[in-house]
């Protein structure tokens, strides 16, 4: 893969990371006993609906110049986002087994992206 289309790749992942941030935040301004019109009118699931669209465009687009099997491991790379965004922004706990098991993911994604000679 290309430097430029390992960067879209990894833009991409990191979207539907934040993605998550976002639909977490949209489970949190939900009420207890939430109605159709809480759902519809949720800025932040909205927000997180777009995004998601958004990404999965440029997904299909990644797929369109990259095979499948070089492109989809950096798909990991989310297990290493989510819970960084998580800890950053909203204060979720990040355990040493995270910590190891994302650079376990890193160097998986690192050997899975290699192309052989």
């Amino acid at each position: 893969m290309s430097l430029p289309l390992i960067f879209l790749t990894v833009l991409c992942v990191a979207g539907i990371s934040l993605g998550q941030l976002l639909f977490k935040k949209a489970a949190m301004a939900l009420p207890a006993q939430a109605h159709l019109t809480d759902w519809i009118f949720n800025g932040w699931l909205l927000v997180a609906l777009a995004l998601y669209g958004l990404t999965t465009v440029l997904w299909v687009w990644i797929l369109r110049s990259a095979p499948l099997h070089l492109a989809y491991p950096f798909m990991g790379l989310a297990f290493v986002f989510v819970p960084a965004i998580g800890w950053s922004f909203l204060g979720e706990p990040l355990h040493w087994q995270t910590l190891v098991g994302g650079v376990l993911i890193l160097v998986g994604v690192t050997l899975a992206a290699q192309v052989a000679p």
